[in-house]
Protein backbone atom coordinates (compact mmCIF):
# COMPACT_ATOMS: atom_id res chain seq x y z
CA UNK A 1 0.00 0.00 0.00
CA UNK A 2 1.40 3.37 -1.03
CA UNK A 3 1.97 5.46 2.09
CA UNK A 4 2.95 8.64 0.26
CA UNK A 5 1.08 11.80 1.23
CA UNK A 6 2.65 13.95 -1.52
CA UNK A 7 4.36 12.76 -4.70
CA UNK A 8 5.73 15.27 -7.18
CA UNK A 9 7.54 14.01 -10.29
CA UNK A 10 9.20 16.12 -12.98
CA UNK A 11 7.05 19.12 -12.08
CA UNK A 12 7.47 22.12 -14.36
CA UNK A 13 5.45 25.33 -14.09
CA UNK A 14 5.97 27.92 -16.78
CA UNK A 15 4.13 31.16 -17.39
CA UNK A 16 6.03 34.15 -18.85
CA UNK A 17 9.11 32.46 -17.43
CA UNK A 18 9.96 29.14 -15.78
CA UNK A 19 8.71 29.22 -12.19
CA UNK A 20 9.39 25.61 -11.16
CA UNK A 21 11.66 23.21 -13.01
CA UNK A 22 12.17 19.45 -12.64
CA UNK A 23 10.78 19.20 -9.09
CA UNK A 24 10.88 15.68 -7.65
CA UNK A 25 9.64 15.36 -4.07
CA UNK A 26 7.96 12.73 -1.92
CA UNK A 27 6.45 13.04 1.55
CA UNK A 28 5.65 9.79 3.35
CA UNK A 29 3.25 9.22 6.23
CA UNK A 30 4.99 9.81 9.53
CA UNK A 31 7.21 12.55 8.10
CA UNK A 32 6.87 16.27 8.75
CA UNK A 33 8.65 18.58 6.30
CA UNK A 34 9.95 22.15 6.29
CA UNK A 35 10.37 23.93 2.95
CA UNK A 36 13.18 26.46 3.09
CA UNK A 37 14.56 28.94 0.58
CA UNK A 38 15.20 32.56 -0.26
CA UNK A 39 12.58 34.91 -1.68
CA UNK A 40 11.76 33.85 -5.23
CA UNK A 41 13.00 30.30 -4.75
CA UNK A 42 9.61 28.79 -5.58
CA UNK A 43 8.20 27.93 -2.14
CA UNK A 44 4.83 29.62 -2.59
CA UNK A 45 4.55 28.46 -6.21
CA UNK A 46 5.05 24.86 -5.11
CA UNK A 47 2.29 25.23 -2.52
CA UNK A 48 -0.04 26.73 -5.12
CA UNK A 49 0.70 23.85 -7.47
CA UNK A 50 -0.01 21.30 -4.72
CA UNK A 51 -3.36 22.92 -3.89
CA UNK A 52 -4.38 23.27 -7.54
CA UNK A 53 -4.17 27.04 -7.82
CA UNK A 54 -1.17 26.95 -10.19
CA UNK A 55 -1.66 24.24 -12.84
CA UNK A 56 1.51 22.45 -13.93
CA UNK A 57 2.95 22.81 -17.40
CA UNK A 58 4.23 19.25 -17.25
CA UNK A 59 5.00 16.55 -14.72
CA UNK A 60 2.77 14.82 -12.20
CA UNK A 61 1.34 15.81 -8.82
CA UNK A 62 -0.25 13.27 -6.49
CA UNK A 63 -1.66 14.37 -3.13
CA UNK A 64 -3.37 12.00 -0.69
CA UNK A 65 -3.43 9.35 -3.39
CA UNK A 66 -5.18 11.51 -6.00
CA UNK A 67 -3.57 12.62 -9.27
CA UNK A 68 -3.93 16.17 -10.53
CA UNK A 69 -5.99 16.22 -13.72
CA UNK A 70 -7.84 13.02 -12.84
CA UNK A 71 -9.64 14.23 -9.72
CA UNK A 72 -11.60 17.34 -8.72
CA UNK A 73 -9.05 19.32 -6.73
CA UNK A 74 -11.84 21.37 -5.15
CA UNK A 75 -12.87 18.24 -3.29
CA UNK A 76 -9.28 17.43 -2.40
CA UNK A 77 -8.82 20.84 -0.77
CA UNK A 78 -11.42 19.89 1.84
CA UNK A 79 -8.97 17.18 2.99
CA UNK A 80 -6.03 19.59 3.25
CA UNK A 81 -5.66 22.02 6.14
CA UNK A 82 -4.20 25.33 4.99
CA UNK A 83 -2.92 28.01 7.36
CA UNK A 84 -1.76 31.02 5.39
CA UNK A 85 -1.92 34.80 5.23
CA UNK A 86 -4.48 34.52 2.41
CA UNK A 87 -7.01 32.95 4.81
CA UNK A 88 -5.95 35.25 7.63
CA UNK A 89 -6.71 38.39 5.62
CA UNK A 90 -10.21 37.26 4.61
CA UNK A 91 -11.53 36.74 8.14
CA UNK A 92 -14.24 39.17 9.25
CA UNK A 93 -13.41 41.24 12.33
CA UNK A 94 -16.66 40.19 14.03
CA UNK A 95 -16.20 36.45 13.42
CA UNK A 96 -15.80 34.64 16.74
CA UNK A 97 -13.16 31.99 17.25
CA UNK A 98 -15.93 29.38 17.48
CA UNK A 99 -17.49 30.35 14.15
CA UNK A 100 -14.07 30.55 12.51
CA UNK A 101 -13.37 26.96 13.55
CA UNK A 102 -16.83 25.72 12.45
CA UNK A 103 -16.35 27.34 9.03
CA UNK A 104 -13.45 24.99 8.37
CA UNK A 105 -15.83 22.05 7.97
CA UNK A 106 -17.45 23.78 5.02
CA UNK A 107 -14.37 25.52 3.56
CA UNK A 108 -16.29 28.76 4.00
CA UNK A 109 -14.97 32.19 5.02
CA UNK A 110 -17.51 34.16 7.06
CA UNK A 111 -19.83 31.45 8.40
CA UNK A 112 -23.44 32.60 8.09
CA UNK A 113 -25.59 29.53 8.64
CA UNK A 114 -27.08 28.25 11.88
CA UNK A 115 -24.51 26.09 13.61
CA UNK A 116 -25.58 22.50 14.11
CA UNK A 117 -25.13 20.82 17.48
CA UNK A 118 -22.62 18.33 16.09
CA UNK A 119 -20.57 21.19 14.62
CA UNK A 120 -20.57 23.00 17.95
CA UNK A 121 -19.45 19.89 19.80
CA UNK A 122 -16.69 19.23 17.28
CA UNK A 123 -15.53 22.86 17.35
CA UNK A 124 -15.48 22.91 21.15
CA UNK A 125 -13.37 19.74 21.17
CA UNK A 126 -10.94 21.29 18.70
CA UNK A 127 -10.70 24.54 20.68
CA UNK A 128 -9.65 22.43 23.66
CA UNK A 129 -7.21 20.49 21.48
CA UNK A 130 -5.56 23.71 20.24
CA UNK A 131 -5.49 25.08 23.80
CA UNK A 132 -7.85 27.95 22.93
CA UNK A 133 -11.10 27.06 24.73
CA UNK A 134 -11.08 30.44 26.48
CA UNK A 135 -11.15 32.20 23.09
CA UNK A 136 -14.45 30.56 22.08
CA UNK A 137 -16.62 33.70 21.94
CA UNK A 138 -13.92 36.28 21.30
CA UNK A 139 -14.24 38.22 17.99
CA UNK A 140 -11.39 38.01 15.49
CA UNK A 141 -10.45 41.69 15.96
CA UNK A 142 -9.67 41.06 19.64
CA UNK A 143 -7.39 38.07 19.04
CA UNK A 144 -3.63 38.48 19.09
CA UNK A 145 -1.61 37.34 16.09
CA UNK A 146 -0.58 34.15 17.87
CA UNK A 147 -4.16 33.43 18.95
CA UNK A 148 -5.34 33.94 15.36
CA UNK A 149 -2.83 31.41 14.10
CA UNK A 150 -4.06 28.84 16.61
CA UNK A 151 -7.67 29.47 15.59
CA UNK A 152 -6.74 29.03 11.92
CA UNK A 153 -5.14 25.70 12.79
CA UNK A 154 -8.36 24.77 14.58
CA UNK A 155 -10.28 25.79 11.48
CA UNK A 156 -8.04 23.54 9.39
CA UNK A 157 -8.47 20.62 11.82
CA UNK A 158 -12.27 20.85 11.63
CA UNK A 159 -12.21 18.89 8.36
CA UNK A 160 -9.98 16.16 9.88
CA UNK A 161 -7.25 16.74 7.29
CA UNK A 162 -4.52 14.20 6.59
CA UNK A 163 -2.23 17.00 5.41
CA UNK A 164 -1.69 20.44 6.92
CA UNK A 165 0.23 23.14 5.06
CA UNK A 166 1.58 25.99 7.18
CA UNK A 167 2.60 28.89 4.95
CA UNK A 168 4.91 31.09 7.04
CA UNK A 169 2.66 30.88 10.11
CA UNK A 170 5.14 32.78 12.30
CA UNK A 171 5.17 35.89 10.12
CA UNK A 172 4.21 38.88 12.23
CA UNK A 173 4.68 37.12 15.56
CA UNK A 174 6.97 38.64 18.15
CA UNK A 175 9.79 36.38 19.45
CA UNK A 176 7.86 35.18 22.51
CA UNK A 177 4.65 34.53 20.56
CA UNK A 178 6.67 32.68 17.93
CA UNK A 179 8.21 30.37 20.53
CA UNK A 180 4.85 29.67 22.13
CA UNK A 181 3.38 28.89 18.72
CA UNK A 182 6.21 26.53 17.75
CA UNK A 183 5.88 24.73 21.09
CA UNK A 184 2.15 24.41 20.41
CA UNK A 185 2.83 22.90 16.96
CA UNK A 186 5.16 20.36 18.54
CA UNK A 187 2.48 19.29 21.01
CA UNK A 188 -0.10 19.10 18.22
CA UNK A 189 2.17 16.89 16.09
CA UNK A 190 2.52 14.40 18.95
CA UNK A 191 -1.24 14.10 19.39
CA UNK A 192 -3.51 11.32 18.23
CA UNK A 193 -4.50 11.55 14.55
CA UNK A 194 -2.08 14.41 13.90
CA UNK A 195 -1.91 15.30 10.19
CA UNK A 196 1.28 15.33 8.16
CA UNK A 197 2.68 18.86 8.46
CA UNK A 198 4.49 20.89 5.81
CA UNK A 199 5.96 24.19 7.03
CA UNK A 200 7.09 26.91 4.62
CA UNK A 201 9.61 29.32 6.10
CA UNK A 202 12.59 31.57 5.48
CA UNK A 203 13.99 30.99 8.96
CA UNK A 204 15.92 27.97 10.25
CA UNK A 205 14.99 29.00 13.80
CA UNK A 206 11.45 27.83 13.05
CA UNK A 207 12.54 24.32 12.06
CA UNK A 208 11.98 22.64 15.41
CA UNK A 209 12.52 18.97 16.19
CA UNK A 210 9.06 17.86 15.00
CA UNK A 211 10.15 18.51 11.39
CA UNK A 212 11.96 15.36 10.38
CA UNK A 213 12.78 16.38 6.80
CA UNK A 214 13.70 19.52 4.87
CA UNK A 215 13.21 20.54 1.23
CA UNK A 216 15.49 23.39 0.13
CA UNK A 217 14.64 25.26 -3.06
CA UNK A 218 16.71 27.62 -5.18
CA UNK A 219 15.59 29.38 -8.36
CA UNK A 220 12.65 27.02 -8.82
CA UNK A 221 14.68 23.82 -8.44
CA UNK A 222 15.34 21.35 -5.65
CA UNK A 223 18.71 22.13 -4.09
CA UNK A 224 18.51 19.45 -1.41
CA UNK A 225 15.83 17.23 0.10
CA UNK A 226 15.90 14.62 2.81
CA UNK A 227 16.35 14.09 6.55
CA UNK A 228 16.83 17.35 8.44
CA UNK A 229 20.33 16.58 9.73
CA UNK A 230 21.61 15.83 6.24
CA UNK A 231 20.05 18.82 4.47
CA UNK A 232 20.56 21.56 7.04
CA UNK A 233 24.24 22.37 6.65
CA UNK A 234 26.17 25.61 6.33
CA UNK A 235 27.25 24.67 2.80
CA UNK A 236 23.71 23.97 1.57
CA UNK A 237 22.27 27.11 3.11
CA UNK A 238 25.12 29.26 1.81
CA UNK A 239 24.20 28.00 -1.64
CA UNK A 240 20.46 28.49 -1.06
CA UNK A 241 20.79 32.08 0.12
CA UNK A 242 23.75 32.99 -2.13
CA UNK A 243 25.74 34.27 0.84
CA UNK A 244 28.31 32.82 3.24
CA UNK A 245 26.36 31.65 6.30
CA UNK A 246 27.22 29.61 9.36
CA UNK A 247 24.62 27.24 10.80
CA UNK A 248 24.72 26.19 14.42
CA UNK A 249 22.63 23.60 16.23
CA UNK A 250 22.31 23.55 19.99
CA UNK A 251 19.68 22.14 22.37
CA UNK A 252 17.52 21.03 19.46
CA UNK A 253 17.34 24.45 17.78
CA UNK A 254 19.08 25.98 14.78
CA UNK A 255 20.42 29.48 14.24
CA UNK A 256 21.99 31.11 11.24
CA UNK A 257 24.66 33.79 11.11
CA UNK A 258 25.76 35.60 7.97
CA UNK A 259 29.51 35.74 7.76
CA UNK A 260 31.03 39.12 7.09
CA UNK A 261 32.21 39.38 3.51
CA UNK A 262 35.79 40.36 2.86
CA UNK A 263 36.09 43.73 1.22
CA UNK A 264 39.14 44.54 -0.81
CA UNK A 265 40.17 48.18 -0.59
CA UNK A 266 42.21 49.47 -3.52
Amino acid sequence: MNSAVIEVSGLRVEREAVILEAIDWRVMRGEHWAILGANGSGKTSLLRALTGYLPPTSGEIRVLGETYGRFDWRDLRTRIGLVSSSVHQMMDDSETALKAVVSGRYAQIGYWGEMRDEDLRAADAILRRIEARDLRDRPWRFLSQGERQRVLIGRALMASPRLMILDEPCAGLDPVAREHFLQFLSRLARGHRAPTMVLVTHHVEEIVALFSHVLTLKAGRVLAAGPRARVLTSATLSNAFAAPVHLTHAKGRYSLAVRASRRIVI
